[in-house]
């Protein structure tokens, strides 16, 4: 130990990592305890895991990398089987011609080098990593079996996950007609992509047929995550499998298809709407997950600063007229509605909505599920709804004018009417209102306030760490690099936890505008957005760049996401 501590010693001092006088304080600790000097600085954090081995691969000459930069193809972790990167501790990082590079934790151990390239027969590269992240890494990559589908076909416990089919079995019918087995591998796969799915908090499941390759995805806070996959062959049964569970005609390969599993897992009802279209190399599934239990209906789980939240208790609070939220599909409309509907949900308000499908079951409120096929559109269930007598009413979607003209003449007698709206920022909603053909004198009289809003990554809280933005990053938010304040700027390294993103959750970013008379005025003048917006910002309207600063210096989020999903704000 000490013939290994004399030279990282040296390795570091020559690093600037340590200082000499640092080395001599702690030397007679260590030697009292029989420890090494380096074990005992790093449990002074006097020093670092990660500078320990940026100091073994300086003195090596080797190169230090991230594993969590890597997205490993199956064709390079096929180069090391898994009893073998399982027994070195090592994890391969690219593979070609004869030779593989891998990662490492010691590149001081030779044996273990010269014992890689005999066992595979290969020229052994190495790259230094830390030895947390080579086993998370392998973790990750190899699963804990050693079969054909990797760790996606895993058996699973009794009771862990129940699926109900058509006819409520675990069976099927391939498209031969020939039953299906419950313990199928096949069934065992589906079962462990949805379990796998929910567990790592995913949105939505992506089965992509590609000319080579059986692709599968996983949506996570918004960004798709490519999974290990299936072999191709197995991709026909796999669609067959979901096709039956969802209840749609498996034989039909031509249409699109909608279907619903009802999932339970671990104790918890899940529902699966599920999305079948055909494509050039075969069927494309997309499964979007609802957690009935999951979903946060807190206003201040959405993402609010208190005066942001202020402003919009007071406009969802109103006794008549119309609230709007618009954005991109994806951008969390939805359950900021159900978020007001569940502030306002009181016994003394009816409050009936209509939806397209109805996504999550409130309690106390009524729900009523559009179906064009028998002809209840949302014009029509809108019609019905003004006899039931409601206080509260929300559209899904404001799509036509017949629907838009409806919600205006409830708002205009004395019901509050909630819905959305497919507009980039706030102010667009206006002219996109009097674009669909509803009169501009009816808009500014209904309409009492809009927001616009996105969804912005949080920063996992496990490992989040202080951080310096680049200065580039920082004037593209519109921020001083040199006057930032007490910013507190925060960014994940990446854990097991956020699935090595750096990254767990989201939160939204919001534009409130506020309707006043002299809004009310412009709007009745055809006034464009462009003035409208100009107008907002004058009388205290927080675009929803704005707002994304701000939640960056709170350390909530990073630049990075604050740009991904806003445009820079007009002048």
């Amino acid at each position: 130990m000490a013939s290994t501590d004399d030279y990282l010693i040296d390795t570091l001092l020559d690093l600037g990592v340590l200082t000499h006088e640092q080395v001599d304080e702690v030397r007679d600790t260590a030697d009292s305890r029989g420890e090494g000097v380096v074990d005992t600085l790093l449990e002074q954090n006097t020093i670092s895991p990660a500078d320990v081995t940026h100091a073994k691969a300086a003195h090596f000459g080797a190169e230090v990398i991230d594993l969590n930069d890597f997205r490993l193809t199956d064709d390079v972790i096929a180069a090391v089987p898994r009893h073998v990167a399982k027994r070195y501790k090592i994890v391969p990082v690219d593979a070609h011609d004869g030779a593989v590079t891998v990662a490492i934790s010691d590149p001081s151990d030779l044996d273990t080098i010269d014992s890689l390239t005999h066992v595979l027969n290969k020229q052994v590269e190495v790259r230094v990593a830390p030895e947390e992240d080579i086993d998370e890494a392998i973790s990750r990559y190899y699963g804990e079996q050693d079969d054909t589908v990797g760790k996606m076909i895993q058996d699973i416990t009794e009771g862990e996950v129940e699926l109900e089919g058509p006819a409520g079995g675990g069976g099927g019918l391939t498209d031969d007609g020939t039953a299906v087995d419950a313990d199928a591998p096949i069934i065992k796969l589906v079962n462990s992509l949805i379990v796998e799915a929910f567990k790592i908090r995913a949105s939505d499941i992506h089965l992509e047929p590609l000319e080579k390759k059986f692709r599968i995805r996983y949506r996570i806070d918004g960004v798709l995550h490519e999974m290990k996959s299936p072999p191709k062959r197995l991709q026909a049964s796999v669609i067959s499998r979901l096709k039956i569970q969802a209840n749609m005609a498996i034989a039909e390969k031509r249409v699109p298809q909608d279907g619903r599993i009802q999932t339970t897992i671990g104790g918890k009802k899940i529902d699966l709407r599920v999305s079948c279209l055909p494509t050039n190399h075969g069927e494309s599934i997309v499964m979007r997950i609802l957690d009935k239990e999951g979903l946060k209906l807190g206003l201040a789980e959405l993402g609010f600063f208190s005066d942001d939240q202020e402003t919009f208790e007071k406009l969802i609070s109103l006794p008549d007229g119309i609230f709007l939220v618009t954005g991109p599909t994806g951008s969390g409309k939805t359950t900021t509605l159900y978020s007001c509907l569940n502030y306002i949900n009181k016994p003394d308000r009816k409050i009936i909505t209509v939806e397209d499908p109805v996504e999550y079951q409130l309690d106390g409120i009524n729900q009523v599920p559009v179906n064009e096929g028998i002809g209840l559109s949302f014009s029509t269930a809108l019609r019905s709804m003004l006899r039931q007598s409601p206080n509260v009413i929300m559209l899904g979607e404001i799509r036509d004018l017949e629907t838009a003209g409806i919600a205006i003449n409830a708002s205009l007698t004395g019901h509050l009417v909630f819905s959305t709206l497919h507009t980039n920022d706030a102010p667009s909603a206006v002219t996109r209102l009097v674009d669909i053909g509803v009169k501009p004198f009816l808009v500014a009289s209904s309409t009492r306030g809009l927001m616009a809003q996105r969804l912005v990554r949080k920063v996992c809280k496990r490992c989040a760490a202080p951080t310096t933005p680049e200065e580039s990053q920082l004037r593209a938010i519109g921020l001083d690099p040199h006057n930032t304040g007490d910013a507190k700027f925060m960014k994940g390294k990446g854990c097991s936890e956020c699935t090595h993103t750096g990254y767990k959750g989201r939160i939204g970013i919001f534009e409130i505008f506020q309707i006043d008379d002299e809004m009310r005025r412009m709007i009745y003048d055809r006034t464009t957005s462009r003035q409208l917006r100009q107008r907002a910002r004058e009388t205290g309207m927080r675009t929803l760049r704005e707002d994304g600063v701000r939640k960056v210096m709170a350390g909530m989020t990073t630049p990075e996401e604050v740009l991904r999903v806003t445009v820079a704000d007009a002048d």
